[in-house]
């Protein structure tokens, strides 16, 4: 414990400069967990000059019919009733430096689910998880006063296919506007979605576009116009492109 103790001070006494702070990465927005799986790996990094206290909170996004969405919070439910359980849930990031994070589901796979998980920089205090003593949490609080306004947090999306997952998707038309409806039982990305004229020329910026099961995304078609997109269904994608 006492070497366990020195090598954190040793991250608190880092040389600090005067606008200081973490600089969190957590790779890609969002993950996706295949139906035969139930683990997947995140690796956090902090391109900062000083050490990062990160706190890893989980929510579950239930929608509705209507496409409207509600968070049920997961933090300080028992782990039996969790449907995603991530480890470990504080983490210590020295600076230039990475840790990874664990998610685990145990949920149900009848259906797909979603989660979001957020990884949020903290100023530590003592007996919250960090194991660090109330001394060593006041001298990192004041030496990162100076950035502590510009600590940011982010966030993640986490898809759980179900475990018999199908995917079902044609691109319809009509004039003046075509449908991408999905009508299997996994999210569908539409990822590089853009437009340009007939030459190659005046191209809107690409964009990407999740629909979940049952929805279906209208985009208005344009004579002279020439539409792309990559359709991603799971491990498998495919281009798509026509002209308006």
């Amino acid at each position: 414990m006492k070497v366990k103790q020195i090598a954190l001070l040793s991250l608190l006494l880092l040389p600090l400069s005067a606008n200081a702070a973490p600089e969190l990465n957590i790779g890609g927005l969002y993950d996706y967990l295949d139906g035969n799986k139930s683990t997947l790996l995140k690796r956090v990094r902090n391109g900062g000059d000083t050490t990062a206290f990160v706190k890893v909170s989980v929510a579950e996004l239930v929608y509705d019919s209507a496409g409207g969405s509600r968070e049920i919070e997961m933090d300080g439910l028992q782990a039996e009733q969790r449907g995603l359980i991530v480890s470990p849930a504080r983490l210590i990031v020295p600076a230039n430096g990475m840790q990874a994070v664990r998610l685990l589901y145990r949920g149900s796979r009848d259906q797909e689910r979603y989660f979001r998980v957020r990884f949020i920089p903290v100023l530590p205090e003592a007996n919250d998880g960090f194991a660090i003593t109330e001394a060593e949490a006041e001298q990192y609080e004041q030496a990162l006063k100076v950035g502590v306004n510009i600590l940011a947090g982010y966030g993640s999306l986490l898809f759980v296919r179900p475990g018999d997952t199908r995917y079902q998707t044609e691109v319809e038309h009509e004039p003046g506007r075509f449908f991408v409806p999905n009508k299997g039982n996994a999210t569908i990305v539409l990822d590089h979605f853009k437009h340009c004229q007939a030459n190659g020329q005046q191209c809107e910026a690409a964009t990407k576009h999740h629909l979940l099961p049952g929805s279906r995304r209208e985009f208005k078609k344009e004579s002279g116009r020439h539409y792309r997109f990559e359709l991603i269904e799971g491990g498998t994608s495919r281009e798509i492109e026509f002209k308006g």
